[in-house]
Order: structure tokens, then sequence, then C-alpha cells
């Protein structure tokens, strides 16, 4: 399950585990605060944002050669791109400086912060191994042609399915993304299905564009989306040959999340390539 969904809104996991996280670090530091302390309340959220900015700086420092050539992708931070572990160091020496300082502070933040990293850490692990190793779902699909496939006659090397539509503002802008990694990654096979739209809408749609995409797919009625959990768009699930899932992302791929997306499949043991589309069928 990759996001909770209540009506038509749909937010990821992770993000609530991020602020459930935050939210647990402040009851708890209050309530140690409230034995005989200071109330932590506003230096743990100043702490969460330090953390945030060094993660995106660290991120973009990272894959500084998919940046540098558009600044303003840098403080975009819509495609996701935070590194955890400097984040989190971060965090830490602030609380310690913090806590050397006031030492008021001390107990009620120590708590906090220990409460809410160990939370964070643990359920996000968790959440992780729940859904890495999950098999690619076995559904039906139409092609272009209008000709039924199966999803898992795409399996025998690595996968990256990309659930979008038209309509999506965040779909539209990482499309061109999308098209030249399957250009530059002849290795891997990119599927885009195309949520609950029409095959002339959508030929439309990519011929306005000037777009160029392998694997144009159709799930008419969305199954694809529930089957992996996740009703938010875009959507872009990594697989690898046998078919177990290694990585997602939910929300716009930049072309540095896309490339730390994939690079498990540059560490992954070579597997002999299927055809990219189904011996039943023209793609």
């Amino acid at each position: 399950m990759l996001t909770l969904t209540i009506g038509t809104f749909a937010i990821a996991l992770n993000h609530i585990l991020l602020i459930s996280a935050l939210i647990l670090a402040t009851l708890v530091g209050w309530r140690v605060a409230k034995r005989g302390g200071e109330n932590p309340e506003s230096v743990l959220f100043s702490l969460f944002l330090l953390g945030m900015l060094v993660a995106r700086v660290s991120f973009v420092l990272m894959y500084w050669s998919d940046y540098r050539n558009d600044w303003l992708q840098m403080v975009d931070l819509r495609d996701g791109g935070f590194l955890a572990w400097p984040g989190v160091i971060a965090l830490v020496l602030g609380a310690l400086a913090y806590g050397w300082r006031r030492p008021a502070l001390r107990k009620p933040l120590s708590a906090g912060v220990i409460t809410g990293l160990v939370f964070w850490g643990m359920a996000s692990l968790s959440l992780s191994l729940y859904d890495k190793g999950s098999q690619l779902p076995d559904i039906t699909l139409r092609n272009a042609n209008g000709d039924v496939v199966q999803l898992a006659d795409y399996k025998g090397g690595p996968l990256v399915i990309n659930l979008w539509a038209t309509w999506c503002p965040p779909c539209r802008r990482e499309m061109p993304v999308l098209e030249r990694a399957q250009h530059q990654r002849p290795d891997v096979t990119f599927l885009f299905v195309n949520q609950a739209e029409s095959m002339q809408s959508v030929s439309t749609f990519l011929a306005t564009q000037g777009l160029t995409l392998d694997n144009v797919l159709f799930d008419a009625s969305g199954r694809l989306g529930q089957a992996v959990g996740s009703m938010a768009l875009p959507t872009t699930l990594f697989y690898r040959a046998d078919g177990r899932l290694i990585n997602s992302h939910l929300g716009e791929l930049s072309q540095a999340s896309l490339a730390r997306a994939m690079e498990p499949f540059d560490s992954a043991p070579a597997a002999t390539r299927k055809p990219t589309c189904p011996a039943s069928a023209t793609c």
C-alpha cells in the first residue's frame, strides 16, 4: 500500500509517517517538559525544517549533474529528492547544540527527538519491507491497437511502470523525463499505463506534445492502481527481472529522482531480456 485514500484525496504513506513522527515527538517532548523543563515544540519544528533542508541540499549535490542546468529544479520539492541520512545527522547535531546552550531543554528535547526518530525509522522500515518484494500484478491491459496483453508478459528484465493520465499536470511535466530515459536505457522496459482515458484522447495528447513513447497501455478501470495500493497520479513502479517490486515513487519525477530510483537496476544481476512487446500482441 503506497497511499492513503479518503474519497478523492490521496496522500503518500511515507509523508504521513514523517508528519506523524513530528507530532509524536512534539507530544512526548511536551509531556516530559510538564514534569520539569522547557517545552521543545518550536525547537522540534525548527530541527525538522533543518533536517529537510539538509536532506534536499545533499540530494541536489549528489545528483548535481542532473540539476546544474536547471536552477529552478533545485528548489522544486515536488520530485521528492531527499537524502534521509544527512538530514537525520543534521537534526541530531542541531538537537545537541540546543541542549548544550539551553539545559532546561535537554530532557524534553532528547525524549522528543529519540521518540520521533525511532518511530519514523521503524515505521518506514516496516512499510518498505511490506511493499518491496511484492510481485508484479497478474492483470490484463490493452495496448494502443486495442489488443489484450498480460502485464506478466513484460517480465524478464528491469521494468518501469508509470501510471498516468493526460489531465494530471505532474504526469504531463514528467513525461519528457521518462521519454528520454526510455531511449537512454534500452536495457529497461518502460510501460506507460494510462488510467481510465480513451485511446483517442491519449493519442491526441501524445501527438500535440510531440512525445514518442514505447509501450503505451490502457487500464480502463484503474485496476493496476488498486492492485499496487496507489490511487495517486503519477505513480511510478520499478520491478526487477523476476517481477518483484524494488522501488516506487509517488508524484512527479525529475531526471535526478528517476536516476536515483533506477540505481538498483545497475547493481542487479544481468538477466536475459524478453521482447518489450509480448509475442501475443502488437504494441
